[in-house]
């Protein structure tokens, strides 16, 4: 998904929330809940935004309405890399997102970074 894409590096993550539907699903390697709707998400993706560093995305894969973005980042000391799953609806817009990121010091490193942001989340 090329707008997503270009959305998260260029850090416009109201341009990346706004490709979100309204009642996007979003599936945390963090969580084993999963979060509803644009606002959260769009809250989760800026929060994010703000733990990774030097995030790129290095590859892409589209078929039909799935695509997956391969991206590495680093969380503090910890390098990480990750997979955007993306599925969009018959209207091209995001109605699911799922991300997955290894190794396990990295994926730590991620939710203590997002547990003490958290207390600032929008209402679930």
């Amino acid at each position: 998904m090329r707008a997503f894409r270009e959305a998260v590096e260029a850090k416009d993550l109201a341009k990346a929330t706004a490709l979100l539907a309204p009642d996007v699903v979003f599936n945390s390697p963090v969580s084993f809940k999963p979060y509803h709707g644009r606002e959260q998400v769009g809250w989760i993706l800026a929060t994010v935004a703000t733990v990774f560093e030097d995030f790129e995305y290095v590859d892409e894969l589209e078929t039909g309405l799935h695509s997956a973005l391969r991206f590495r980042a680093r969380i503090g000391d910890r390098t990480a890399e990750g997979i955007d799953l993306i599925e969009r609806d018959a209207d091209g817009a995001i109605r699911s997102l799922t991300v997955m990121l290894r190794p396990l010091s990295a994926l730590q490193a991620l939710g203590e970074a997002m547990a003490a942001r958290f207390g600032k989340a929008p209402p679930r």
